[in-house]
């Protein structure tokens, strides 16, 4: 077993390659959060308003991005949108799962804003409270506690779905994986070992989750 791992883990550098790998990865769920996360608060913003073409358009915008595969979608924008152009893959693959995010980002707030206290807003707007001001004080703070858990699986799902990254020729963690499965002729332990590595990314994403929950928690 230790031979097996040494070949995996440390011979011709392997580790370094991994290192690399989850690096690529973790770059790519990362800026992909922070873009589709921007653009899903503005598509939300655009399914609630009360301007029917704008609704509509931002309804047909997060049915195709959410009924989407992820796979399919980041091909076309690499083989097709953006062939010919100076994008790097990397960036193709950012701009591929920020739009897929927004669309399940902009669905989480629109269901979340949705199930918060009507009534105290109405209270806060005879209290003299503004529009915004109701929003911003009343139903945003309650909207975000609602959406967090949901919010914590989206971002799970992200960093699971950047694996497809390697059909685009960039080399992540699963593309890294692949190829030192091939090379040590261990496919059956490398996989488990790239498998682990991600489930420590998953956790490491749900501690900080936790974290936050617990300052929450000593703060108010």
């Amino acid at each position: 077993m230790s031979e097996i791992l040494y070949k995996i883990l440390i011979q011709g550098g392997s580790y370094l390659t991994i290192w690399r790998g989850v690096q690529a990865t973790v770059y790519i769920t990362l800026m992909s959060l922070i873009f589709g996360t921007l653009l899903g608060i503005c598509v939300c913003a655009l399914r609630m308003s009360r301007v029917k073409i704008l609704s509509v358009f931002a309804n047909v915008y997060i049915t195709l991005l959410r009924g989407s595969p992820v796979l399919m979608l980041l091909m076309l924008m690499y083989y097709g949108v953006f062939a010919g152009t100076d994008f790097e893959a990397d960036s193709v693959a950012i701009v591929t799962f920020a739009l897929n995010v927004a669309a399940h980002v902009a669905e989480i707030l629109r269901a979340a804003i949705s199930a918060t206290d009507h009534g105290q807003v109405e209270a806060a707007r005879t209290l003299g409270f503004s529009k915004f001001q109701a929003f911003y004080l009343v139903t945003f703070p309650q909207a975000l506690r609602i959406a967090k858990p949901v919010y914590q699986s989206a971002i799970v799902n992200l960093l699971q779905w950047t694996s497809v990254v390697g059909y685009v020729s960039i080399t992540d963690l699963t593309r890294v994986i692949n190829n030192i499965a091939s090379r040590t002729m261990q496919p059956m332990m490398t996989i488990v070992i790239g498998m682990l590595i991600y489930l420590v990314l998953a956790y490491v994403i749900h501690g900080i989750f936790a974290i936050t929950d617990y300052l929450g928690v000593r703060k108010s």
